[in-house]
């Protein structure tokens, strides 16, 4: 059966050296937060200097060695250099968290060709080539661990979402593509697909009630998800704990995706 783990190291992450993209505020900041406390050092990918720069003094109050690294992940033909910038600070890659993503909220019919591609871009087109330069260090290491950010809406259909769920639904494929290409070299490729959950940057949207109602009567858990909701799954998938599992798409989901 192999080595034991002690059940008080299970998901510990001492040593590793663990990236994560959107990383200046909200669910990324609190991921790498999480994965600090794991004991992973850390690497931060935002486009604003100075939020990276406060989100990095908080995350070394824990005691690891944390690199704010202002990027445009758009950018995609700088980012391998932007990649071998990390890895020359730490030594090894060892996990790879693609958080950043954004959502333009139009009726399908209202849709911009320049809409599309802001979506696109940031939720698929970049984390492939993240990944892509990411993979590279983890093949040579002939370990890694990926971790996508999903959606629930990679798998029902929800109004004004055209965009953003055909973005998700190209993750999850990503993911089971990937994930098959790298297994000899031992990668891990999984996502994660939360349901929509509560930050300070969705309470607007929430504050109309009518939607709010709609949303939750989804839900069979009766309420949003919380950051950490996450907390859990993205340790598990970041450690050894999910050494046999890849290709896989968490749902985070409350139930939504039950129905």
């Amino acid at each position: 059966m192999g080595d034991r783990l002690d059940i008080n190291q299970i998901f510990h992450l001492n040593g590793k050296v663990a990236i994560i993209t959107g990383a200046s505020k909200g669910i990324g900041k609190e991921l790498a937060k999480t994965l600090a406390q794991a004991g992973a050092h850390i690497a931060i990918v935002a486009r604003n200097k100075e939020q990276l720069e406060e989100a990095a003094h908080e995350i070394e109050r824990i005691g690891v060695n944390v690199l704010p690294v202002p990027f445009d992940l758009t950018k995609v033909e700088d980012t391998a250099q932007m990649m071998d910038g990390i890895y020359k600070h730490f030594g090894q890659l060892d996990i790879l968290i693609n958080n950043a993503g954004i959502n333009v909220a139009k009726p399908a019919e209202e849709l911009t060709p320049q809409d599309w591609d802001k979506v696109l871009d940031i939720n698929l087109k970049s984390v492939f080539f993240t990944s892509q330069a990411a993979g590279k260090y983890m093949i040579n290491q002939k370990k890694g661990k990926i971790i996508n950010m999903s959606s629930q809406m990679a798998f029902v259909g929800y109004y004004k979402r055209a965009a953003y769920s055909s973005s998700k639904g190209g993750i999850t494929q990503l993911t089971k593509a990937l994930a098959i290409e790298w297994a000899p070299h031992q990668i891990n490729v999984n996502a994660i697909a939360p349901t929509f959950i509560e930050t300070p940057m969705t309470k607007p949207m929430f504050a109309d009630e009518a939607f709010r109602r709609e949303v939750l009567g989804r839900i069979p858990l009766g309420r949003l998800a919380k950051s950490e909701d996450l907390f859990g799954g993205v340790l598990y998938l970041a450690s050894r704990s999910s050494d046999m599992m890849t290709g896989q798409t968490l749902v985070i989901d409350g139930g939504w995706t039950v129905w």
